[in-house]
């Protein structure tokens, strides 16, 4: 009785965050996360200073030293340091990717810790969100800077590289682990995604049919306008998801295979945080800021790196820059394959495919629209294509509620496919010649906007050049100075 008068009320109720299990789990998570928390209370000055520093100390040395990747900060800085020493946008470019590996992974963990004082559902909105917090504060900066076309290629590679990709590497790896049983999954919420997904698709290719077709009641501003307004749908077709999770999903998250035995059940039981609930959250703070500065040069040394390695820079915004953002998806996704919990594995890759293509790509549209920026969702009948194909891929892969190596081993093999189209893909929104552009057509008022809001249409294109560089030369009735 004595001890638990010792404890604070702040101690208590830490105590009923962290677990409803037995009191003896209790007490031992209690004096784990009170020795590492930043504000319980000294029972004297000097101890309570030092208590404070020593915490302190071993948050810095938990996060920043507590894994490989983190190998890999120094690129961060060395980034920024070519960036204003030298004119190489090549190895600004590439530092920057470095950079932010380790910074995206430690913010997918911070994500894991604060999940462990949340309930399921709510744990698996956060790794889902702060998963995709790095692509989202990269389109950010490349919609300042009017990049509308790195937007939204990096959005459609993100959520390609988490269907495709994390979630083959996932069932591939959680495969060959357990290679002696079937891995199952909740067949219910993997066809909710996959539902979500299809209209997700449906809001993207209207309005590339209505502008290829030439079907427009008002050229050139009806695209832009069923964008706006299909975006706004999808926002709330997500917030409907969210609210129907929170209200007749509860258990969205819980593994479907109960029958394993309490002693497995037990030995998962006894994880516990490393840090306490509010250290969690300062540290996703500080990292998503870091994340953004570096996401800053990231994209302001797209074009060059591009011009400078001789890439396209297509496959630079749909294959690069997602395999970094996703770094947290992949690591958790295999993690939770390993250890056969297939639905948070595709509540992680699945989910967070969802989240960008029903929230992060509308949300783009509408911050596009009140900056003043006309983005919508034509992304081009190729991109449309692939992202049409591997949803139906994927859904197919789910539609038994089974996985092995197998199936992983083939979204893999997708994944490679995609990313050498891509690698050999020349993106029709942004071909240039030193700076230059080159195009054949006639000016036009009932032309499509394009390039500035100018409106132009053309029928005819003739050129020469290689695929990286994108040279090419032409006949043309307009000529502008133009850099992407």
């Amino acid at each position: 009785m004595g001890s638990l008068d010792g404890k604070t009320r702040s101690d208590l109720e830490d105590l009923s965050l962290v677990s409803s299990q037995p009191i003896d789990r209790k007490t031992s998570s209690l004096s784990i996360t009170s020795q590492k928390s930043f504000f319980g209370p000294p029972d004297s000055e000097d101890i309570g200073c030092k208590c404070i520093f020593s915490s302190i100390v071993y948050s810095i040395k938990t996060v920043l030293f507590s894994n490989k990747l983190n190998l890999l900060l120094p690129c961060g800085p060395l980034a920024i340091a070519v960036d204003k020493l030298t004119n190489h946008q090549g190895w600004v470019f590439f530092l920057c990717l470095l950079g932010i590996i380790p910074l995206a992974e430690r913010l997918g963990w911070a994500t894991e810790q604060l999940a462990f004082y949340t309930g399921p559902t709510v744990g698996g909105l956060l790794n889902a969100t702060f998963g995709n917090a790095t692509e989202l504060i990269i389109s950010m900066h490349a919609l300042e800077s009017n990049m509308i076309r790195v937007v939204q290629q990096s959005l459609l590679g993100s959520i390609l590289s988490n269907m495709l990709l994390v979630l083959g590497c996932a069932f591939f790896a959680g495969g060959i682990v357990h290679y002696n049983k079937e891995q199952v999954f909740d067949k219910a919420s993997a066809a909710m995604n996959s539902g979500l997904l299809l209209m997700a698709v449906m809001g993207l290719l209207f309005p590339t049919v209505l502008h290829f077709t030439h079907t427009e009641l008002h050229y050139g501003k009806s695209e832009l306008l069923l964008s706006r307004f299909s975006s706004c749908i999808m926002l709330v077709a997500y917030g409907a998801y969210i609210f129907f999770q929170f209200t007749s999903q509860r258990n969205l998250y819980t593994p479907v295979n109960e029958e394993e035995s309490p002693t497995d059940r037990s030995s998962d039981d006894e994880e516990v945080p490393d840090m306490s609930k509010w250290e969690s959250v300062i540290w996703l703070f500080i990292l998503t800021a870091l994340i953004s500065v570096l996401s800053g040069y990231l994209v302001n040394a797209i074009e060059g790196a591009s011009v400078a390695m001789n890439i396209p820079v297509a496959f630079v915004s749909v294959i690069l820059l997602p395999i970094v953002g996703n770094a947290a998806e992949h690591a958790g996704a295999i993690m939770f394959a390993v250890k056969n919990k297939l639905d948070i594995c595709l509540g992680v890759a699945i989910g967070s495919s969802t989240q960008v293509a029903m929230f992060g790509i509308p949300f783009c549209v509408v911050v596009a629209w009140i900056m003043g920026r006309p983005m919508d969702l034509n992304f081009q009948p190729f991109e449309t294509a692939t992202l049409i194909m591997t949803v139906l891929v994927v859904a197919f892969m789910l539609q038994e509620g089974t996985s092995n190596y197998f199936k992983g081993l083939m979204l893999i093999f997708c994944y490679l496919i995609v990313a050498a189209s891509f690698f050999v893909h020349i993106d029709p929104e942004s071909i240039n010649f030193n700076g230059l552009e080159l195009w054949l057509g006639g000016w036009s008022e009932v032309g499509r906007r394009r390039f500035g809001g100018r409106r132009w249409q053309w029928w005819l294109e003739l050129g020469f050049g290689d695929v990286g560089s994108r040279e090419k030369l032409g006949f043309s009735l307009g000529l502008r100075n133009w850099v992407n």
